[in-house]
């Protein structure tokens, strides 16, 4: 077995100049998704949503970004899972996004506010029956029996839906959060990588090359 101390992976691709850097952090972001899609990175729009309670431990999961404005990054959930419970008391949260195809990653912390119910209403009816119908049958974070038990809900939605309309529950919807600092990070040789922070002061943005 390799000793963990002797993994390592040497970082090849280009180098990232605050020249490089559009003035707007959203805007860069754009266009580094843009190229991960492009480069059929698996995934390109998974990232670790980490959230806590306040004066409790830290938690941390994989979403998925589903939408994203001049405002901020969307992502889909219930209402009544752990990290909807973490979020309603502590709105402060962190994104992470990491490309390794790309040797890049990015990091935002803001805060998270509830997406307006017409937003979630439009994504929820662009989901698959499936995923939809999965909405309503996971009551997510709560401990269940077994497997049968989540599927014996799953049919009983399944049924129920045949004779009305497949609406959005209303205890699944969106968040969205507001970015105060995003950070670029491209990898270089030697360790010696890439940072660059931008942090809100006011209506602007401020960008800093960190050390790595």
């Amino acid at each position: 077995m390799t000793a963990l101390q002797d993994i390592r992976r040497e970082y090849t691709q280009s180098q990232l100049d605050i020249d490089h850097l559009a003035p707007n952090p959203l805007v860069q972001f754009r266009f580094w998704l843009n190229e991960a899609m492009k480069a059929e990175v698996p995934e390109p729009t998974a990232m670790i949503l980490s959230t806590s309670m306040p004066g409790q431990r830290i938690s941390s999961r994989v979403v998925l970004l589903k939408d994203m404005d001049e405002d901020g990054f969307t992502f889909f959930t219930n209402y009544q899972s752990n990290k909807a419970l973490q979020i309603e008391a502590n709105p402060a949260g962190a994104l992470l996004f990491y490309w390794p195809e790309l040797e890049r990653q990015v990091r935002i912390e803001g805060k998270i506010l509830k997406e307006q119910q017409h937003k979630s209403d439009e994504y929820f009816k662009s989901r698959p029956e499936g995923s939809k119908i999965g909405a309503w049958a996971s009551p997510q974070s709560r401990r269940v029996p077994n497997r049968e038990y989540l599927e014996s809900l799953q049919r009983d939605y399944n049924r129920l839906f045949k004779s009305k309309a497949l609406e959005r529950p209303e205890y699944w919807g969106g968040y969205k959060l507001i970015p105060n600092l995003v950070e670029f990070w491209q990898g270089r040789e030697n360790r010696l990588h890439d940072r660059f922070e931008y942090t809100r002061n006011g209506g602007t943005w401020e960008v800093f090359r960190l050390a790595p």
